[in-house]
């Protein structure tokens, strides 16, 4: 694993030296007077910085599209301009998802899987043929949060409530095509 260290005093040291023993590379190395740009190089950032260039580092990481673990403390009264800067950074597919109820194990498959893939609106369709008839939306919506979290995804895709498609279609957006 290619590992960014962003501060390199007793704890920066330390997890250099442990990475190393354990196979894993330092791609780039940011202390105090550093003006680095981009973490692209790297598999994740692992921050030991002072709290003034917490907020800094975290963001350089969410720029660069990387992971990031902050062991620095002291920056926490920025966590909501951390929170929101994340939400800016995270590209979001213009994709949504329309499927008919199959059976509950599947409509869990369907759901992670299109979490995983970058939906950004799912939409469970009643049908005539449909296998069930109701849904759990706090299932689907704790599946679609786990499959984010384990997908590195920031955002929880959107998921309509059920409906048949003769609604949905009523409510459909003209300038979108389906």
């Amino acid at each position: 694993m290619k590992i960014a260290l962003l501060g390199y005093g007793k704890m920066g040291k330390e997890i250099e030296k442990i990475s190393i023993e354990r196979g894993h590379s330092i791609s780039v190395i940011i202390d105090k007077e550093d003006d680095v740009k981009s973490l692209i190089d790297s598999d994740v950032a692992i921050n030991f910085s002072t709290p003034s260039s917490a907020v800094s580092n975290i963001k350089l990481a969410l720029d660069s599209s990387i992971p990031i673990i902050s062991g620095t403390t002291g920056w926490l009264e920025n966590y909501n301009e951390i929170v929101e800067y994340s939400k800016n950074t995270e590209t979001l597919n213009d994709i949504f998802l329309i499927f008919s109820l199959v059976k509950k194990n599947k409509i869990d498959f369907i759901v992670q899987k299109a979490t995983e893939l970058g939906v950004k609106k799912i939409f469970p369709i009643l049908t005539k043929r449909s296998s069930i008839r109701d849904i759990n939306m706090n299932r689907m919506y704790a599946i679609a949060r786990e499959a984010s979290e384990q997908s590195n995804r920031i955002s929880i895709p959107e998921i309509s409530d059920l409906q048949t498609m003769q609604a949905l279609l009523k409510k459909w957006d003209k300038n979108r095509s389906i």
